[in-house]
């Protein structure tokens, strides 16, 4: 059975890793806000934000969920972990939604493949940080649940 670590030794360094995958969706979304702000939400301007192709709408995306990365990394206990995880498996959807339908009129964040392969190393860095940013009472930090529960087998 798989075992998500609890007070892991790099846990900072992880947390560090979700607050720099946060602070570059922030700087993304802003950036972008800036640069399509003459266009419509989800007009396919040829606008590049980071060397990447954006929309407004995708700028407004990647704001939110940093902001919200970010603010729950810095909360206490586990809501960080939790969110750090949902939101990284939710950037890879996206992510290989995009990838599917870059070259078609189905592609409405106007994503290139630079945009996803981005997409796709901020939400692996996100759903790092997730599994090992887990925090608990130290007696349970190493022991597997069977083991916590008093079951051996």
């Amino acid at each position: 059975m798989a075992h998500n670590p609890i007070n892991h030794p790099l846990r900072p360094l992880y947390r560090l890793l979700a607050i720099l995958a946060a602070a570059y969706l922030i700087v993304f979304g802003v950036v972008g806000l800036i640069v399509t702000s003459g266009s419509g939400l989800l007009d396919r301007p040829d606008d590049r934000v980071l060397g990447q192709g954006a929309n407004m709408l995708w700028a407004i995306v990647a704001l939110v969920i940093g902001a919200v990365v970010l603010l729950a990394t810095l909360a206490p206990r586990n809501i960080g972990n939790q969110v750090q995880w949902l939101l990284g498996w939710t950037l890879l959807v996206i992510g290989t939604y995009e990838l599917a339908t870059s070259r078609t009129d189905a592609n409405f964040l106007k994503f290139t493949i630079a945009s996803v392969i981005v997409t796709y190393i901020v939400g692996l860095a996100l759903v790092l940080a997730g599994l090992y940013t887990k925090v608990g009472e130290p007696e349970h930090a190493a022991a597997p649940r069977q083991v916590r529960e008093g079951r051996t087998a």
